[in-house]
């Protein structure tokens, strides 16, 4: 049997990852830190940037999904604002993420971790190889890439919304 994942560690470096959204841009957690690049890889000052919620789901189109990604799109202001961005995070192939938001209503980004298969979760340590796919893995990273809070759980269970929140109010 397969040890279950358990994500990177809290106070860790967040992976890089360039992901293409469901409209075929292209998404790097680079882009969304602020300050400047120091010697050592790491970024230094506070600068503009954006806390990130990233939330890795399963699949498109399945119920416990589908449940968390509405309840994250009914509180969209307290995780897409100037101070924060939401990112999820799935296997499923871009066009099948395109018309998953249409359908459901989603207007954040839902990116592709389809090609290569599940290297951005393998990366956050969340990536099931017996099924395909992520786990129900979030982080909270702050303005400087740095996981301050993180979630993981097994494929049937559901996340709770509230301790999301709760981390962005601690950061």
């Amino acid at each position: 049997m397969t040890p279950t994942p358990k994500g990177i560690p809290v106070g860790s470096q967040a992976p890089e990852f360039a992901l293409k959204d469901n409209h075929g841009r292209t998404v790097r957690l680079s882009e969304l830190r602020g300050g400047a690049e120091g010697d050592d890889g790491g970024f230094e000052g506070d600068g503009d940037g954006r806390n990130v919620v990233l939330v890795f789901y399963p699949f498109a189109f399945t119920g416990v999904c589908t449940g968390e990604l509405h309840a994250l799109r009914d509180e969209l202001p307290a995780f897409v604002n100037d101070d924060t961005q939401l990112l999820a995070v799935s296997t499923d192939s871009i066009h099948t993420l395109r018309i998953f938001a249409e359908q459901e209503g989603l207007e954040f980004p839902l990116l592709s971790d389809f090609w290569p298969h599940g290297e951005t979760s393998r990366a956050y340590g969340i990536f099931d190889e017996e099924k395909g796919c992520a786990l129900r893995g979030t982080f909270v990273i702050d303005k400087r890439g740095v996981v301050r809070w993180s979630v993981v759980n097994g494929l049937p269970d559901a996340r709770d919304l509230d301790e999301y929140v709760k981390a962005l109010a601690a950061l």
